[in-house]
């Protein structure tokens, strides 16, 4: 059997407790009477992920007044949720079918196909990244000695793999990344970046490619 191309955004241990409640109950409202993943059983019944995740959302809520007791058993119901969500997303991403919609479809999101492993993305885009939400992206831009704004922009990535349709904003702050909104998850998007110095504008970097999810 070969390796799913599709692989799941895990990382649930690296969340805080409340971000683990609401993923479970996203995950667990797309798997719930979901027929689009034709598999073996799951490898527990998804009541077992309710009631963890009921349990967590109580000791989440026992926990706001920061009582010793009362965090430890958190971060327990915590682990407790990390570990079903982790047989999950194996799970999901092993009987998808490789078909985004599918996975999708289960509440999961899906890890980026592109992977940026040198310092800079291209000359003017230091990274892209999967946002905090759904059909988001975060983008940082490179600093250009003497620029005094720059400019974003992004397409949609057709079966052609040339980009037409362009959205642009305009970045006055590199302090931080660019969430961009309003992308459709499961649709790869090429991402561009240029510097305005002196009112004149540099040339378009080479695109990144992410995919939304």
């Amino acid at each position: 059997m070969k390796n799913p191309t599709i692989k799941s955004a895990t990382g649930f241990r690296k969340m805080t407790p409340d971000a683990v409640f609401s993923t479970a109950n996203a995950i667990y409202t797309g798997l719930n009477g979901n027929t689009n993943i034709a598999a073996p059983p799951v490898p527990f019944d998804l009541p077992t992920l309710l009631a963890a995740n009921n349990t967590l959302g109580a000791a989440n809520s026992a926990a706001l007044d920061g009582g010793r007791k009362a965090v430890a058993q958190r971060n327990h119901d915590k682990e407790v949720v990390v570990k079903l969500l982790d047989q999950l997303a194996k799970y999901v991403q092993s009987n998808c079918k490789d078909d985004m919609t599918i996975f999708l479809s289960s509440g999961f999101k899906a890890q980026s196909s592109t992977k940026v492993t040198a310092a800079t993305a291209s000359e003017s885009v230091r990274y892209v990244k999967v946002g905090p939400s759904s059909g988001q992206a975060q983008v940082k831009l490179v600093s250009v000695p003497g620029a005094g704004s720059y400019e974003l922009r992004w397409a949609p990535v057709p079966a052609g793999g040339v980009p037409t349709t362009w959205t642009t904003q305009p970045i006055t702050s590199l302090r931080s990344a660019t969430v961009i909104s309003g992308l459709t998850p499961g649709t790869t998007y090429a991402f561009q970046g240029r510097a305005v110095i002196q009112s004149a504008y540099t040339d378009w970097s080479d695109s990144v490619n992410q995919m939304a999810t």
